[in-house]
């Protein structure tokens, strides 16, 4: 069974076209900047990439806490622009903030973190017991 969500709105074309825009710039706060993540399974690892580009590593702060992983970043930027007779100023902030509850099989000892590219990368080790078992042939007795 699944749900169907339905609009019973008149028109719902139109509402969205009159009450969604920021006709007053800067109003719209239900944007969200969250970075897109890729969560990879290997053999010996789990690989967790973040696409946050244009950053310093020294930006980001990482932390490890009771097996969630938690990934938050915090940058401003001020901007001054002069025109004939006008001045501008413009600050902007970018933040945002990702927690990832780990499994019980991530070594959390080990972990490691890149940055580069624009892809803020980490490399999750699996316990050794967790680590896929060689196959062994059993043989059948007479």
């Amino acid at each position: 069974m699944s749900l169907i969500r339905r609009n019973t709105d008149l028109l719902p074309g139109l509402w969205n076209d009159v009450f969604t825009p920021d006709w007053f710039g800067g109003v719209d706060s239900t944007k969200s900047n969250l970075p897109a993540v890729n969560i990879l399974e290997g053999e010996t690892d789990f690989t967790l990439e973040l696409a946050v580009p244009g950053q310093k590593r020294e930006d980001f702060n990482v932390e490890l806490d009771n097996d969630v992983l938690t990934i938050s970043m915090e940058t401003q930027s001020e901007m001054d622009e002069k025109q004939a007779e006008y001045t501008r100023r413009e600050f902007r902030y970018t933040s945002f903030k990702r927690a990832f509850t780990l499994p019980e099989s991530v070594n959390q000892e080990d972990i490691k973190a890149d940055y580069k590219d624009g892809i803020l990368r980490f490399t999750l080790p699996k316990k050794e017991e967790a680590l896929p078992k060689a196959k062994r042939l059993i043989e059948i007795g007479k």
